[in-house]
């Protein structure tokens, strides 16, 4: 049985402590870079699908760069926002995650919204299984989250309070709500993984 959304949140404070400059650095990259892409590709017709491609690739490696730090005791490396660009079949693979979960979306929106809860392990799977091939890890992530899918929405649901809190900081308090947030997934990860081990197991 996995941990409870405090007891998550709890595991991703402490694995941050010492470690909030990085943090807040790494996220506030991740933002210009998103924003300048959007902005400057996003006034080119036909370009502004690039700018979407390039978020969701440099999200992927900023969710698995706290993973890193949770495993390790390490600060937040700036440089792990690039990392699903390194290989052209882990950031393919990132982009089908997202292509699956519109495709569910254009469909029916809840059918859309299960299946991107079910797709989320895939970037930590594919940290995990760099050698994966691309359905693969999408897969596994169904399997690893069946079952598991509302306790992640309840995770992201318990930091409701805090983002309409950064609301009125101008969006300020983002650059460590993210942090936060993303370190709390990756502890949700560890805890998914162990169970689905146990499962198979058995």
């Amino acid at each position: 049985m996995i941990k409870c959304a405090k007891e998550m949140r709890a595991t991703a404070a402490a694995a941050l402590k010492g470690k909030w400059g990085n943090a807040v650095l790494t996220t506030l990259v991740l933002m210009i870079i998103s924003c300048a892409a959007s902005g400057i590709l996003g006034i080119i017709p036909g370009l502004n699908i690039i700018a979407i491609i390039a978020t969701v690739v440099l999200s992927a490696g900023y969710y698995v760069g706290f993973l890193t730090m949770l495993r390790t005791g390490e600060q937040v490396q700036v440089g792990c926002i690039f990392d699903f660009f390194k290989e052209s079949r882990l950031w393919v693979t990132i982009l089908l995650m997202y292509v699956y979960t519109f495709l569910w979306t254009l469909l029916l929106i809840i059918p859309g919204v299960i299946k991107g809860y079910a797709y989320r392990m895939t970037p930590f799977i594919l940290k995990d299984n760099p050698n994966m091939k691309n359905n693969e890890a999408i897969e596994l992530s169904m399997a690893m989250m069946d079952g598991h899918k509302w306790d992640l929405f309840c995770l992201e649901l318990s930091f409701i309070g805090w983002a309409f809190l950064c609301v009125f900081t101008l969006g300020i308090g983002y650059l460590w709500l993210l942090p936060y947030m993303s370190a709390s997934y990756a502890a949700f990860y560890e805890d998914v993984k162990t169970e689905f081990a146990s499962r198979s197991a058995a």
